[in-house]
Order: structure tokens, then sequence, then C-alpha cells
């Protein structure tokens, strides 16, 4: 295989290590190129990522490839698989990873860019990655558009690539490349440009790839070193940007890192619970941002409003005009009492003259109303209504949760049905347990969180209907709950099916696991009913969140026999199966019906001394044993051996043809006991047992014999066979 970079590493066709054959360049780089591949054993399409020689053997880029290799440790779908490092013959370095099918959003990125609902989701998605990477202390300082795949095109299968330069923050742990600048200058965090690093400059990248991707182009950042710090030092600029992205974006890429979104958490919660950025006329103290509600301009507060109380003055005084300075919250009772003065109070507070009047309050070009109730309990209502029913509505319903409004009475370019949609909408989730109703002029965005699944999928299917969402372009989105799962809760549902040894939970995150993250449980079950059952209730408990099974169903005689087999450890002794009569290489272990299954045990050279014990036990509740038997009684290791040193291959169970004589052991498989066996080999350092087991026993007379002898075996090794009808 050629190095030559105008051919690439590897050409279509070649095949790496017997394994892994090349059918597509997927990118080329600098110092590396990636192929998609697909393995010529299992069938599974990979990607692969391939230095070039001039770097295989440079320590630094392997450093960076080993770093690469350690992700395989974050299991999240957010994030791309990892397996390990491979090399040629030729010295060829390759990381092996899965292969993520769809567009980057670098190419939704130059076909113009991405609408605010389809990033909101993809920033969602990208955050959850983000914090189970952060939780194993890794940073990954790149990101940007063409680092984020949609797999299959879709926003809500974002997955997160090419960790090729992340850190490790664990106290100690060194920078990759040294210290380095790493990442793109035009998503990087401006701290970056000094070689400070933590999690924050993930949060600053997030933002910055939404909010170019949203535009269509990457962020200007000047055309030499000094406009480029000039330019990092300064807001992004989000003029015209839809909100909740707006405020989000604003959020993730404060130029100074403690006034940014600290956390992915933060993130997340931010997406789904929204606020408005605090802007510098209203609350200059930026450290209040992540904890402080801000209104939009010209709020009146009212904790709990009343109806209000309207009273005419004669005469009426001369209009005056207002200061700029002065908000509209000041204006609108001085236009009001004008207005009674003039044309009479009854009539205007009825609304009898609307049409002739057109709008009574001050006009609101960014109409926006925020109604919501976090999952702590904290009911609010902020933003403008078009009249006083509204107002008032709101303020009772959220003074009833022991709320807070800050309601301004404005006009805008809404439609008709504006308030009689929003208040149905409202009165729609507000018994959820956190809800929230987010109004942007004709666009509504609505989100919440239920226990229920049905609830979850009938309210998602009646918010989508025209007759609810009114005139509005509407977003829904409501998750199934918790928020955040604790590992106990996983545990506690456990404990009730476990009846073939313990049932764990895998890598279970120290805070619990929030949504759209994986819950992945292992161990084994004495049969498929406790699988399912045990699948059933975990679905049902864990919400928004991916159910991995790593759980193996073996049978009630395995888990018997396991449950007193001592937790000695391997001695690499391999069982290795053939098929009868031609001694044909069986790899996998699965036999059908009417084959003739021919086992060998293999001896490792470091076993010189001592006793084998070979076991086969079935679903039938029944133990063969191989060796010792009536038929081969001599199990001490010397005599197997022979006076063979290194490994040395045993045969326990024969073919037909070889064991004719009635010398040897045989069997052919029938549909009596179809499912796992398990065959068992005991290394101890002197007899187990009392003289010879019969050559079949039951599960429980081998357990009880063997429970009492535990203490003398130094190794167990085992291996499935698997017997099924073609």
């Amino acid at each position: 295989m050629s190095s030559d970079s105008t051919r690439g590493i590897f050409q279509i066709g070649d095949v790496l290590n017997n394994t892994y054959k090349i059918d597509k360049v997927l990118g080329r780089g600098g110092t590396s190129e990636v192929y998609r591949a697909k393995s010529e054993i299992s069938g599974r399409v990979v990607a692969l990522k391939a230095l070039r020689t001039e770097f295989s053997r440079n320590e630094d880029f392997l450093a960076l490839m080993t770093r690469e290799e350690d992700m395989r440790e974050i299991r999240h779908d957010a994030i791309v698989r990892y397996y390990d490092n491979q090399r040629t013959d030729d010295g060829h370095v390759y990381l092996v990873m899965d292969y993520v099918d769809g567009p980057g959003l670098d190419r939704k990125l130059k076909d113009g860019g991405m609408s605010a609902d389809d990033l909101m989701i993809i920033g969602k998605r990208v955050a959850e990655g983000l914090v189970a990477a952060h939780a194993k202390n890794i940073v990954h300082r790149d990101l940007s558009p063409d680092n984020i795949i949609l797999r299959n095109g879709d926003p809500a299968d974002a997955v997160i690539i090419d960790f090729g330069i992340a850190k490790d923050t664990n106290p100690g742990a060194e920078t990759i490349v040294g210290n380095e600048f790493a990442g793109k200058y035009a998503y990087a965090a401006p701290e970056q440009l000094s070689g400070q690093t933590d999690a924050r400059a993930d949060i600053y990248a997030l933002g910055a790839m939404l909010l170019s991707t949203f535009r269509g182009k990457a962020p200007n950042i000047g055309n030499n070193p000094m406009e480029v710090v000039q330019k990092k030092s300064e807001p992004l600029d989000t003029t015209g940007v839809p909100e909740p992205l707006k405020s989000l974006v604003d959020r993730m890429t404060q130029p100074d890192r403690e006034h940014r979104l600290q956390t992915a958490q933060a993130v997340l919660e931010e997406i789904i619970a929204p606020q408005p950025m605090v802007s510098a006329a209203i609350e200059p103290d930026l450290e209040d941002m992540d904890r402080t509600i801000i209104a939009p301009k010209s709020v009146t507060k009212q904790p709990v409003v009343e109806p209000v109380k309207v009273v005419a003055k004669s005469p009426a005084p001369q209009v005056q005009k207002t200061e700029p300075k002065k908000s509209r919250g000041a204006v609108i009772p001085v236009l009001g009492v004008l207005a009674i003065a003039a044309l009479g109070g009854g009539a205007y507070v009825s609304g009898a003259l609307d049409g002739l009047l057109g709008p009574k309050y001050p006009f609101e070009e960014s109409y926006t109303l925020v109604a919501s109730r976090s999952e702590s309990g904290l009911a609010q209502a902020v933003g403008f209504v078009p009249s006083q029913n509204a107002q008032n509505t709101l303020a009772t319903l959220i003074a009833q949760e022991g709320g807070t409004t800050e309601l301004t009475l404005a006009s805008g370019d809404i439609t008709p049905t504006w308030e009689a949609d929003v208040l149905r909408l409202v009165d729609t989730v507000d018994h959820l347990p956190e809800w929230r109703v987010l109004a942007d002029g004709d666009r509504v965005r609505i989100t919440g969180l239920t226990y229920d699944k049905a609830e979850q999928r009938n309210l998602t299917t009646a918010l989508k209907q025209v007759d609810m969402i009114g005139a509005f372009e509407a977003v829904i989105q409501i998750d199934l709950g918790p928020r955040i799962l604790s590992a106990g809760a996983v545990n506690q549902i456990l404990a009730g099916h476990q009846n073939c040894g313990e049932l764990d939970v895998v890598d279970a995150p120290l805070a619990g696991y929030p949504n759209a993250s994986q819950v992945i449980v292992a161990g084994r079950v004495a049969d498929i009913a406790t699988r399912v059952a045990l699948s059933d209730e975990l679905t049902e408990s864990i919400g928004d969140r991916d159910l991995v099974l790593e759980v193996d169903v073996l049978n009630p005689t395995l888990c018997l026999v396991d449950s007193v087999l001592p937790n000695a450890p391997q001695a690499a002794v391999d069982v290795e199966f053939r098929v009868g009569p031609d001694n044909t290489v069986n790899s996998s272990g699965h036999f059908f019906v009417g084959e003739n299954p021919v086992i060998d045990v293999v001896i490792p050279s470091e076993i010189t001394d001592g006793y084998l014990f070979v076991s086969a036990l079935d679903v039938s509740g029944n133990v063969f044993h191989l060796l010792p038997n009536l038929l081969l009684k001599d199990n001490s290791v010397t005599t197997l051996r022979g006076g063979s040193d290194g490994p040395v291959s045993i045969r326990v169970a024969h073919s037909l043809a070889d064991a004719a004589d009635g010398t040897k052991l045989a069997f052919v498989v029938d549909d009596s006991a179809l499912g796992k066996t398990k065959i068992i080999v005991l290394h101890s350092g002197e007899q187990i047992f009392d003289g010879l087991r019969p050559t079949t026993e039951s599960a429980g007379g081998y357990a009880n014999a063997l429970g009492e002898r535990v203490g003398i075996i130094k190794s167990l090794d085992s291996r499935i066979l698997t017997t099924a009808q073609k």
C-alpha cells in the first residue's frame, strides 16, 4: 500500500489486518485520512482514521490517537463510539470507530443554514453528549460544524465526532500536543487563544456553532492576529436571531467565561426552559444572569394582579410628550386617562369603541410572552399581553401556584386570536409537573414534563392539532420524566428480577441519568420471560432514556451451578468447537439438531500440574462430565500433557466415527434440550471429588458436591455452546 499523498494512505479494496475492507474515502487532512470500511468477519460498517506515514511513529500524534481510543469508555448515542487502534504490517496506524451516515453541520451551513427550531434540537442533543464527556473529565476543544454529523439527516440524532485533540482535565493530565493552541479560531473560546481550556470552552464553541449554522456562514474573526484577539473579546452578534435561540447563544458565548453558562447540564436546562438574556440596560450585574428572569422592556411588576380600576378625571390634562428614557410602563396609565377623559370611561373599559380607536396600548415590535412552572414548583408569567383579561387570567393562574407575574399591556403584530390561543395552550399544560409556553409573535414553543408515557403521547398529539394551536406555528416537546433518574431507582427495579446472580447498572452517572442518556444493564437471568419483564418495567420507568440490556439468558441449571462456582480467576484455558465427522472449525459455538459437536480443551503452557475437570451443563438440568469420566479416568495435567511442553489440546468430546469403538465420548444434538450449554473447565491442585462422578447427574447434586470443595479451585474458564433447530 502506498503512502503517496496523491494516492492516499489506503486504496479502495485494500483489506487491513485480514478484517477491514476499504470501500470509500471519507476525508483527507494534513495528518490523517478517514475511510469507510466493512468488516469481512462481522459485516459491520466502520470508519477508520489513519495517520499519514510521517506521523505514524511520532509520539505526539500517536498520543492523539490513543486519547481518541480512550473515548470508548464514554457510552452515549450523541458521541461517536470508538473501538481500538491497530497497526498494519507496513506500519500504518489507524483507529476503528463507528461509521455515522449523514450530513455534517458544515454541509448544512454551506447550504444556507438551518432553522432555529432544528438548531435548538441539535443544541440539546450535543449538550447531552457533552454532559457525558465532561463527566469523564474530557473536553473536546474543537467543536465546529464539521465535527457534528446528523445521523440520517435527523437533528435529534446529532453525533459528535473527532475527539482527536480532546483534553483530559483530571489533575495532572497532560494536554495533547503540549501547550499549543487547539481548536478552530472561528469557534474557539477567547481563553483558548492563551492556552486556557475547560468545559466552558466547549460551551462557547457549541454556541458559536449554532449561531453560524443559523446564519449560514462562519463567524467573522478578522483578517490578522490582532483582529482575531479583538473580535474574540467582543460578544457575538446575534441580531435577528429569534428567541429562544438568541438568548441561548448569548448565554453560551459570553467572552468572559465566568459569565457564561458554566456547565453542559446548565445548557440543557436552558434549552428545556429558556430565559431571556439580561441586557446591560436592564441589569448590569451579569453574575446574576442565570438566576434572574428579566421581562421584556417596560415591565410593570404585579405579584398578584387585581382588575385594574380606571378613574375618569375631568377636565382632561393636556397630552405631554413622553421623554425618550421613560418606559412604556409609565406611559400606559397616562394614555388610558386621556382616552377616558375624551371618550368616556365606560365605553373605553368595555371595549365598545375599540373598532373606532384601534389599539389602546403602546405597540411592541418584539411581542413575547413566557408562562411557565419549573419542576421545583416555581411558577411565573413574563412578557406582553393584549388585554386586561389576559393579564388577569394569567395572574390568577400563576398566583394559585404561588408564583408571580411581570406582564405589560401592549399591542403588537399578532393575530386576532392570539390571546385566546395562548390562554387555551396554557390551560392545556398547566396541570403538568413542569411546563412552559413561549409565545413569540406568531410562533409558540411548548415544553413540558410528564411521568405518564400515555399522557406524553396523547398530549403531544393533541397539541399538534390545528384547533389547539390556533394561528400559531408551534414546536411541541413533552418529555417523559423524571429529568434526572437516580441509579438507585434503577437498582430497585433490578433487585426484583435477579434470579441468576446480580444484575448491575453499567457506568451509572454519579449525579443520575439525564433525559436522552443511556441506561445500560448487565448480568444474567434464568429465562426469557424474566428478561422480557425486566425490559418492560425498565422501559416504563426510565422515561426518555435509551435502554441497553446486556443481559444473557441462561437457564435454571446454569444459574444454579453459577451460584456455587468459585470466584476464581481465568487461566486462559481455551475451549474449541468443531463439527464432526470432518472436524470443521465452528468458531461461533452454534450447533443445529443432528450435528455432532466436537470439543477440544487447550491447556496453556503455564499449567503444568494439578488436575482438570471439564463438565457440560445443559438446559435440561443435567450435568455431563467430560473429564474425568468412565472412558477418560485420568485427569492429571501431567498425564494429559504426555511429556509435551507448551499448549496441549485434549479432545473431550469426539466425532461419532472416532467414538464408534466405544472407547470415547461423543454426542449428537437432538431437540430435547435446545438452548445454551455451558462448558466449564476447573483447574485445582488436588482432586475435587472423592472418586469419579457419574457421567450424567443433576445440577443440584453437582452443585452440592462442588460447593463443599470450591476453596481448592485455582482457576475457572468457560464457554457457551448453543443448540437450535435449523
